[in-house]
């Protein structure tokens, strides 16, 4: 398996992507940014988004992109790495609580949509 790298420039914001490669293919991809937390005062890395086809999921593919983005995260000092996961998604909480991770459970996420957006804007 090889990881490539696309470094992708939308509006204002950076996002990396690592893709996940087997015999030419590309099997999964992880997308993130960083962010900076006023609480720690340092930066950390957002993972937006982990996927895997689900006929690739089970190989180690997903473990594979996810321990490499902590290596990132290690060498560009950020203090944490955070992501979301669909409460549903058992398979996923499951694997993200064997790697250590801890469930923020305090924290609710809030969302404007595109139609808020333009109603508040006027």
């Amino acid at each position: 398996m090889k990881i490539k790298k696309r470094k992708i420039k939308y509006a204002t914001i950076f996002f990396i992507c690592w893709f996940a490669v087997v015999n030419g293919r590309e099997v999964g991809f992880a997308l993130y940014f960083y962010n900076f937390s006023t609480f720690i005062g340092h930066s950390g890395l957002y993972l937006e988004d982990l996927f895997v086809w689900p006929e690739e999921r089970g190989k180690g593919y997903g473990k594979v992109l996810l321990l490499y983005l902590v290596k990132i995260a290690r060498e560009h000092h950020c203090s944490r790495m955070e992501w979301t996961c669909l409460k549903w998604n058992q398979p996923s909480i499951d694997f993200y609580l064997s790697l250590g991770a801890v469930p923020m459970n305090e924290w609710t996420i809030y969302r404007l949509d595109a139609d808020s957006l333009e109603r508040l804007s006027k």
